[in-house]
């Protein structure tokens, strides 16, 4: 090989509907995935079940993206650290970086056909998660090695990152410049937000709740905040039990309890999205506005912080052997 070292990274992330018409396909692709819907007989009823959700839900989705601007932004943020996460590996090899969303475009299929006739020595996959689950990196990587032919050309898995220096320091800022904006910063209640996940996926042996865990316990600590503090689950779906507590019941009982400041952070989505910008923003700031509290503080995702991007170009580079 001569001149430079070619590498290709692969940023992994859930997707997002960029249009209203785009919202139940999104939502069909989601409730077909096996590691989202799955019990005896899932094979059978999937898709059928998933047409059915997907159709039924879709109104009502519809009416929570037109309240954030009409679409997720996620394609766009996600692109935005591809560009940056490019510019940081470029002194050090020749980089291409491309975006495999695994519920909506661009798909892990068109992923890889930004590859066809480029001339990679390695592959770098980075879920964009930082805390593994089976539900979210073990889907995409499952998806992308479904699809993925090339032989020949080593590929590097990163599975996780909830413990990265880069990327704790990166929420720290994040939490402390919402902190340094209001009087009394002691006063407030962190509320550590987290996506839920299906207890059936935990009987699985699932060890996202320790690296949630594991990440606040380190935010606690290089935080070193005296704040009073939470963590708590959002986005259940359907009737099956899931990790809790839940955003909603934690912020009833806090309100319950007298507290009127508190500053939700949401620490497993790394930019925008429904998750944070409605239900979040809009839905829990309702909730807690009602229920009393009167002052509701949300961190904002790290999007493309400098030091996220710091946190994933290590990543790459530690995985190629360079750092």
């Amino acid at each position: 090989m001569t001149g430079p070292r070619r590498i290709g990274v692969v940023l992994f992330q859930l997707g997002g509907p960029d249009r209203p018409e785009a919202v139940e396909p999104f939502l069909y692709n989601l409730f077909c995935d096996p590691d989202i819907i799955n019990f005896p007989g899932a094979w059978l009823a999937r898709k059928p079940l998933a047409k059915w959700i997907a159709r039924r839900r879709a109104a009502v989705v519809i009416s929570h993206y037109a309240a954030i601007g009409g679409g997720s932004p996620i394609r766009t943020l996600t692109e935005r650290q591809a560009r940056a996460l490019e510019s940081a590996l470029r002194s050090h090899f020749s980089a291409r970086v491309v975006v495999a969303m695994r519920y909506w475009h661009p798909l892990t299929s068109q992923a890889l056909a930004a590859f066809d006739g480029a001339e990679i020595d390695e592959l770098v996959l980075l879920p964009l998660y930082p805390q593994h689950s089976l539900a979210t990196t073990g889907s995409s990587l499952k998806e992308w090695n479904r699809l993925y032919r090339q032989k020949g050309i080593p590929v590097r898995v990163i599975q996780q990152f909830y413990d990265h220096p880069d990327y704790i320091a990166a929420l720290v800022e994040n939490i402390s410049v919402v902190l340094e904006r209001v009087a009394r910063p002691g006063d407030v209640h962190l509320v550590f937000s987290a996506h839920g996940l299906p207890l059936s996926l935990i009987e699985r042996g699932d060890t996202y709740p320790q690296q949630i865990e594991a990440t606040v316990a380190l935010l606690r600590e290089f935080g070193a905040w005296p704040n009073p503090y939470v963590l708590c689950y959002q986005s259940r779906v359907g009737r099956q039990k899931w990790l809790e507590p839940s955003l909603a019941v934690t912020i009833e009982r806090l309100a319950k309890e007298g507290v009127k400041r508190m500053l939700v952070i949401p620490i497993s989505f790394v930019t925008e999205h429904i998750e944070t910008l409605h239900e979040i923003n809009i839905e829990a700031r309702e909730e807690a506005v009602a229920a009393g509290v009167t002052e509701f503080l949300m961190m904002p995702a790290l999007n493309d912080s400098p030091l996220f991007i710091r946190a994933l170009a290590d990543l790459v580079l530690r995985a190629v052997g360079v750092a």
